[in-house]
């Protein structure tokens, strides 16, 4: 009696049919993740511009207050009303600069000086502006480069200066040396610092000669 052979043939469809459900699987978490990598990637770099303009809002809101201190020192640029410090008008007769570290070497940064030195300081020489329409609010102080209080003539303020050459030609003068006779010109240095949304913190600085 003959009996029939069966063929497993018919199982093979099923097999591929599993495989295919695997493959697409692994191919659908690989395409999630891609998605997930992308979105990452772009609201990173949308974080990295809003910062970047805010930086740069708060950089050119710091104009103002170089422009503010320039403006008092030409008003009173007259006389010896320069030759001592004003706490109330953000000026400083004298040179002060971060602090360095005898241990490391390292110099203490510009913000760490301001918050634990300038601003803490009794009276504060700093003067605050009024908050601007981007929401950056500018502070400034003026520092006049020499080591002491007084004119700026005398050898003991040792100040930074530069003779008026339409007086005095073929002649230079620096710090602590003989001061030459003429017209001198005092250098200056104006810190502003721009405080803005999302604790934007800025710094800009200008040396002038008056």
């Amino acid at each position: 009696m003959l009996r029939p052979v069966h063929s497993s043939r018919g199982n093979a469809p099923q097999r591929q049919r599993g495989v295919v459900l695997f493959i697409a699987l692994i191919v659908l978490v690989a395409m999630t993740l891609a998605g997930i990598a992308l979105v990452r990637s772009v609201d990173t770099s949308n974080v990295i511009a809003g910062n970047l303009a805010f930086r740069q809002s708060a950089t050119h809101s710091g104009d103002a207050g170089i422009e503010a201190a320039i403006t008092w020192l030409s008003a009173n640029n007259t006389g010896s009303t320069l030759f001592n410090g004003d706490s109330a008008n953000g000026y400083v007769a004298f040179r002060q600069d971060p602090a360095i570290d005898p241990n490391t070497g390292l110099t203490e940064t510009w913000d760490h000086f301001w918050t634990t030195s300038l601003a803490a300081a009794s009276p504060s020489s700093i003067v605050t502006l009024s908050t601007d329409t981007s929401g950056n609010t500018v502070s400034y102080i003026i520092h006049r480069l020499c080591a002491a209080n007084g004119d700026p003539n005398a050898t003991a303020t040792a100040c930074v200066t530069n003779l008026n050459q339409s007086n005095v030609q073929g002649s230079s003068k620096g710090a602590g040396v003989i001061a030459l006779q003429g017209s001198t010109q005092v250098y200056y240095r104006i810190t502003a610092r721009i405080a803005g949304p999302k604790n934007t913190v800025s710094y800009v600085q200008s040396i002038i000669l008056m």
